[in-house]
């Protein structure tokens, strides 16, 4: 199979476009799977070329050799054809550990820089914690200005192209806008046919921050997922009708809303049949169809919310969008 060549668009002025179609690295539970670094390898050899990490995920190193193993390869000329996306752990949402957060993880992944990097949640954990599931004891308020202050230092010192946030609701955004310098040209957060996000897409559209959608197939199987959307018979009966999979009509209905889309598997006929979304397009009935589908967030969050705060409720950490 030729390559595919994924469409890509620009986020910021001084990065580099983010291609539409990115494959995601965690594997949980993190760390479990020892042939990371091939299914990577597998990946780039397909035509993927936009990854995304975390530190927490614990597949930044396996990236870094994957790329190295690419490079020497010949898969790619170069690290500048690879969008590379980390993210800051919430034990290091403390204005003074972003920037050696940052500097652990170019170093894992043996890089010079990143081309995104991201604040993984709005929420901040005791110096250091890393412990899953965490420890409600743990979480602290988040201190925004002091969190975003370090990330504009990582933009400027270029050891991230561009910067930006995940799980990041319309409220959080506004108070983040309020004090930012440089603000953040992406949001990642959930978003699927049963999770459509459209305030959250229209409010993003207005201040030209871009979102990247995780959990596109419900992320089945992770602590952050849910069977749901490989479920929804709306879905299967589309599917079914157009000689697609499942997948496939999920990953082009997200691809469809001008977002950039991650998705995650393993499996080499997967990896292969998530990247066959761009010759084909859903119908104005079928997307009429996906737009009544109930509307239901897969992931609550449940681990940062506590009776003693700074969350109280799934409410309070997601401001009313769930």
């Amino acid at each position: 199979m030729a390559n595919v060549i994924v469409p890509a668009t620009q986020v910021n002025t001084n990065g580099k476009a983010i291609p539409l179609l990115g494959f995601g690295t965690a594997e949980f539970p993190f760390g479990s799977n020892d042939n990371v670094k091939e299914h990577i390898l597998h990946a780039i050899q397909l035509g993927y070329r936009h990854f995304d990490s975390a530190s927490i995920y614990l597949s930044e190193q396996p990236l870094g050799e994957a790329v190295a193993d690419a490079l020497e390869l010949g898969l790619i000329n170069s690290r500048e054809e690879l969008f590379i996306t980390t993210k800051l752990w919430c034990g290091d949402a403390h204005g003074d550990r972003v920037i050696p957060a940052l500097q652990r993880s170019l170093k894992n992944l043996g890089l010079q820089f990143v081309d995104l990097y991201l604040v993984h949640l709005p929420v901040s954990l005791k110096a250091g914690e890393r412990e899953l599931p965490v420890k409600k004891e743990d979480l602290l308020p988040f201190d925004d200005e002091g969190v975003w202050k370090a990330m504009e230092e990582c933009q400027k010192l270029g050891l991230a192209k561009s910067i930006g946030v995940s799980n990041f609701s319309c409220k959080k955004l506004e108070k983040l806008l309020s004090i930012a310098e440089i603000p953040p040209a992406v949001n990642q957060v959930e978003m699927n046919p049963l999770w459509q996000q459209q305030k959250l897409r229209k409010f993003c559209k207005e201040k030209g921050i871009h979102i990247t959608a995780y959990s596109p197939l419900g992320a089945k199987g992770t602590v952050w997922g849910t069977n749901r959307v490989m479920e929804c018979e709306v879905l299967q009966e589309i599917a079914k009708a157009k000689g697609k999979t499942h997948a496939q009509v999920c990953l082009r209905w997200v691809y469809e809303q001008g977002v950039s889309v991650l998705v995650k598997s393993f499996n080499g006929e997967r990896m292969k049949e998530n990247l066959d979304i761009f010759d084909w397009s859903l119908s104005l009935e079928e997307l009429n169809k996906i737009s009544q589908i109930p509307q239901k967030k897969g992931y609550a969050g449940l681990q940062f919310v506590s009776p003693d705060g700074p969350y109280r409720s799934p409410e309070e950490l997601w401001d009313e969008e769930f």
